[in-house]
């Protein structure tokens, strides 16, 4: 793990591997980029992998000023610049989803795919999720052993437990709030029609957050996206299901 020095400030990243087309992970509002630990390891072996954490989340500083997901966006095109990165695959969960089609948005050319897991065009209770979001934000400890079982599918293991918990709990919560508007407040349904490069559209069968159907209504919007659902995931499906959502992804991405 590492802090880069970015056009756009300070960012942490954890990379891994070497080779062919790289692919950049994306972490949720609720995390940081720790969450594809099980990811690095797999896809380091055949190709450079990285993840990045947003601004003020993890090892990156703060963004002066608010941050929108083209902000943020922004960001990952800064750290990959950094990396002398020019073209990825890139993979996001949740928020990283709605910032990566962000991403396709500003730079289509930069994208060699995109693996959208367990997110949405446009959320149907968005507003009443950021409005609960803020309200909880205060202690991020408390809210993530309230959520937990909201964001796991039943049965998730113990250590997957534990670490949802103190990553969430490690999150300063001003970046939060910040990350919480960005992706519940979200509306790229006219973003998302306009992708023009292989999709992916992952979601694991019991997510709550992000049901399987608004993966579905994603999938729908994307020319050409394929949908995938992961048995026994939740929310949080690359932690919960690793071997399974790295074979989808390793599938996706084979030829590039």
């Amino acid at each position: 793990m590492t802090a880069l020095t970015t056009s756009l400030g300070i960012l942490g990243a954890a990379e891994a591997g070497g080779g062919a087309m790289p692919i950049v992970f994306l972490h949720g509002v609720g995390s940081d980029k720790s969450v594809w630990a099980p990811q690095l390891a797999h896809f380091g072996k055949s190709r450079r992998a990285v993840a990045f954490d947003y601004p003020g989340y993890g090892e990156s500083e703060p963004a002066p000023g608010g941050t929108s997901r083209d902000d943020y966006a922004a960001a990952i095109f800064a750290g990959m610049d950094a990396l002398g990165i020019d073209k990825a695959h890139i993979c996001g969960l949740s928020l990283g989803g709605v910032v990566a089609i962000a991403m396709h948005a500003l730079a289509p050319e930069r994208c060699a795919s995109l693996i959208l897991a367990d997110t949405f065009a446009v959320h149907p209770d968005g507003p009443g999720i950021y409005a609960r979001s803020l309200a909880a934000s205060t202690d991020l400890r408390a809210l993530a052993e309230a959520r937990v079982d909201f964001l796991l599918a039943p049965g998730a293991l113990d250590d997957v437990r534990s670490e949802v918990i103190e990553t969430m709990a490690a999150i300063d919560p001003a970046a939060y709030r910040i990350g919480a508007e960005a992706v519940w407040l979200a509306d790229q349904s006219d973003r998302a029609a306009a992708i023009d490069v292989p999709t992916l559209v992952i979601v694991g069968e019991a997510d709550q957050p992000t049901p399987p159907e608004l993966s579905r209504e994603l999938a729908a919007l994307i020319p050409g996206a394929e949908l995938a659902t992961i048995p026994g995931a939740g929310h949080i499906s690359n932690l919960e299901r690793p071997a399974e959502f790295d074979r989808l992804v390793e599938e996706c991405i084979a030829n590039g």
